[in-house]
Parts: C-alpha cells; structure tokens; sequence
C-alpha cells in the first residue's frame, strides 16, 4: 500500500472523528451555558474553544466570548481551519484522493456529508437552530461510521481508517477531561457542589456517554467515577483504555498484513500495560492533568510513529 494512500484514509478519518467531536464539544457548551449567567456563560465558552485548541486564532478574529460568536467559529467561520467546515471539507478532498481504496458507500456518505453540511453551514447559525445543527452534523458521521464498519473489507485500508479514528477521539476525551478541572470550575470551592456535578455530567453528555454511566452506577454522579470510566473502562467506547485497546488490534492487524511491527506498536503496548495496572486513586494522587499531559503527548507519538513507520510523506 502506498504511504500516501495510508495517509488518505487516516486523515480522513481524523477528520471525520474531529469534526464530529468538536459538535459534540458544543453542543456540551451550549447546555451548559443555559443555565448561567452571562459572565459564567463566556467562561464556559471560553473553555469549549481551549479544549479545541484554537483560543489564539478565536481571539484574534473576536473580541468576546458570546455562544453565538463561538459556535459560529467552530462551525462555519472561513479564517477557521479547525471549523468543522472545513474538517468536513479536508476529509472529503482525503477520501476522493484515495477513491479506489475506499467502497462507493464510504466514499457518497463522505460525499454526502460534506455537501450536506456545506448547504446547512451557509448560513451563520441561530440560537434556535444550533440543537438541530449539531444533530446533522452527529448524524452524518453516524452515516459515515456505519458505511465504513458494513461495507470495508478487514484489510489495510480499514485499519488506517480505524487507526485515525481512534488517536482523535483518544486525544478528544482527554482534553475534555484536562479543561474539565483547569477551565469549567471556577473554584475549588465549587467541587461536590451542585454545579460541579452538573459540570461532570456535561461532561459525559459531550462523549455521549452520560446515559452508560448512569446506568453502571445506578444513577450517581461522581467524580472519581467519571474520570475512571473515560480512562480506565475498556467497555465504553470514547475511554482512552478503549481507544489504545482497537489501536493495538489494528496495528497487530498491520503487522500481520506486513510481516513485522512497527514502533508504533510498541508505544501503544506500552500505554495499555500502563493503563491496566493504573488505578483511579493513583491518577488523583499524581494529579489528573499531570496524567493527561502525559497522555496527550504518548498519544501524539503514535500518531507520529505511524506517520513515520507507514512512510505517509513518501
């Protein structure tokens, strides 16, 4: 397989899985913005465009942090090229690049998406619409995802789709975890008070996992409980012992398609033996954002790896 055939379809899974995450990011934003006054409500804002890392370019092109000004931004603004416009867009030109390595239902749900998408984000959007606009955008990469597990073969292509996949939403739950304690809580004082908890559920409603939690633990929002389940529970899948857990079947599933395994293999084995032996109680004692600071930066080194070892620039 050519490298730059890898790099099509693992970037246009990035960015399907970005883009999708940066509406559910949103729309976690909105929801809680709802219930604050405005000061707060800019905070909360203000979070949503830290957690995408795109505070800087924001910034310059804004003098505030209104919900309008903000989902608009990330949504459809032309200077953003971390909008999901423009995401959208990026996976779309990835996946017509490397056409023949995809099925024709992958390639028309991308296809469909992005011009789906393109006629919904021409307009700037509304208070009032910016629920159903979140929902198109989640449903069209449903569509994408369901295209991509019902019609790929189990070969190389779907294991570059997959790995893309699963490096963004690790790197995505992280950084909800991370501005979760560092950006959402005004104070120390706030914690076990009621807007912490409806913070922490805010938090689960942004990798849609509210719903299994609640049902694991009869109801009770916990703190310690949520972080270990998006960490730790290899049964949901948005937890980064989840992610590292396909990572690591897909990249075995490389090297038994190339005859040897690359270092990237070796870098996500290592953070999944570290992930089992970890405990909650231990993430807290060293501090939460110290773990997911070291994470985030193993995490990129597996992108990295596999840009290196698959030779994507050659």
């Amino acid at each position: 397989m050519l490298g730059r055939t890898a790099s099509g379809v693992f970037w246009m899974a990035r960015y399907l899985e970005r883009a999708e995450n940066t509406a559910r990011l949103i729309d976690a934003g909105f929801r809680m913005a709802l219930t604050r006054d405005r000061v707060v409500s800019e905070e909360e804002w203000r979070s949503v465009v830290a957690t995408v890392g795109l505070r800087a370019g924001y910034e310059a092109a804004n003098g505030s942090y209104t919900g309008v000004q903000v989902w608009n931004y990330l949504l459809r603004d032309k200077s953003n090229t971390g909008s999901v416009l423009a995401m959208t867009e990026a996976a779309r030109t990835n996946a017509r690049a490397v056409r023949t390595a995809l099925t024709r239902e992958v390639w028309e749900a991308v296809n469909e998406s992005w011009m789906v998408l393109k006629d919904t984000l021409s307009r700037p959007v509304r208070e009032g619409s910016v629920i159903d606009v979140l929902g198109t955008i989640r449903k069209q990469a449903t569509l994408v995802r369901g295209a991509l597990d019902g019609t790929m073969l189990r070969n190389d292509n779907y294991n570059f789709c997959r790995l893309g996949t699963f490096v963004e939403r690790a790197d995505n739950t992280a950084r909800i975890l991370d501005i979760k304690y560092f950006v959402l809580l005004p104070s120390l004082a706030w914690v076990g008070s009621s807007l912490d908890n409806v913070q922490w559920e805010s938090v689960l409603r942004a990798v849609s996992g509210e719903r299994a939690y609640r049902w694991l633990n009869a109801g009770a929002m916990d703190p310690r409980g949520i972080t270990e389940f998006l960490i730790l529970d290899e049964r949901f899948p948005r937890s980064l012992a989840f992610c590292m857990d396909k990572l690591d079947s897909n990249l075995t599933g490389l090297a038994r398609q190339y005859g040897n395994e690359s270092s990237a293999n070796e870098l996500v084995a290592g953070i999944k033996r570290d992930l089992s032996a970890m405990t909650i109680e231990r993430i807290f004692e060293g501090g939460l954002h110290q773990y997911i600071a070291a994470f985030l930066s193993r995490n990129r080194q597996v992108a990295q790896a596999i840009e290196h070892d698959y030779r994507f620039r050659a």
